[in-house]
């Protein structure tokens, strides 16, 4: 027999329980989004019957058809796609200018700057409907995307969040390196700084997308025209005053929920890396 040594590991029980905490966790967690799978498969007599359905029924497609004959469905996601794809696109590339200003260059009222930005995060969104709502209105801009779009292209989250991951993934050093070798400021920050925080630019992308794409308030203010519409505030049009298909109503709401799944899937290794940058020491 082979004497043990020290080095050999040793088995840990304890990390099996976590392990199967975890797995119950995940489940629990996926648990409503395939409950409303199921509904959206399911009559709307079977929706309240007890006990409740676990299984998915035969009227996934009957259900999306009747969504379909009640609202523009896919002009709409058309509609919620442009919106979130330019807002993302456009936050990703302003957030992480100005996060890289904040992080990394010094001018005069810079953290006073920054804390004032910081402090905008505090007040709820609701408080400022009204007057962006005139200056939309001013601009001629309603029932246009560019309402939606305009407003959303930076937040102060998104300030914040690139200014701590820049500061923290791309050392002085570098950038000094790259002034002595004659870069521009610009130029230091698309061909240095960019490739160094594409995790930060994935978590922020994931997390614009999805508050944008399942914005309801705003977009349901400037958004008269039914043409202009995004899916969230269509999807309210399935919700009849004297009657409610939920199985209608719940196939709209699945199908309108995948395209956030995909961009997950696509980006969550990014997310994943950024969210645990710097917690394992080399």
């Amino acid at each position: 027999m082979k004497p043990a040594t020290a080095n050999q590991p040793k088995k840990q029980p304890g990390r099996f329980v976590l392990y199967g905490l975890l797995i119950f966790a995940g489940l629990v967690s996926l648990f409503p989004f395939y409950w409303m799978f199921v509904m959206a498969t399911q009559p709307n007599h079977v929706i309240n019957q007890t006990p409740p359905a676990l299984l998915p029924g035969p009227e996934l497609v009957t259900n999306f058809t009747n969504v379909l004959g009640q609202i523009d469905f896919f002009g709409a996601m058309m509609n919620s796609l442009i919106v979130s794809v330019a807002v993302t696109a456009g936050s990703l590339f302003l957030c992480s200018l100005a996060g890289f200003a904040f992080a990394k260059l010094k001018f005069k009222g810079r953290d006073v700057l920054f804390v004032l930005i910081l402090i905008t995060m505090m007040i709820p969104p609701q408080l400022g409907l009204i007057p962006t709502y005139y200056i939309i209105s001013q601009l001629g801009w309603l029932s246009d995307l560019k309402a939606i779009i305009v407003p959303g292209l930076i937040n102060a989250f998104g300030i914040f969040w690139m200014r701590q991951y820049i500061k923290e993934a791309v050392p002085d050093e570098l950038i000094e390196a790259a002034r002595i070798d004659g870069c521009s400021i610009f130029r230091v920050y698309w061909n240095i700084v960019t490739p160094a925080i594409l995790p930060a630019f994935a978590t922020l992308g994931i997390i614009v997308f999805m508050n944008v794409w399942n914005d309801f308030l705003w977009p349901l203010v400037v958004l008269q025209d039914q043409s202009s519409h995004t899916l969230q505030v269509a999807l309210r049009a399935l919700n009849d005053s004297y009657s409610r298909d939920y199985g209608m109503i719940l196939s709209g709401t699945f199908w309108a929920t995948v395209p956030l799944i995909i961009v997950f899937l696509l980006f969550n290794k990014a997310f994943i890396s950024s969210l645990t940058q710097g917690a394992v020491k080399s």
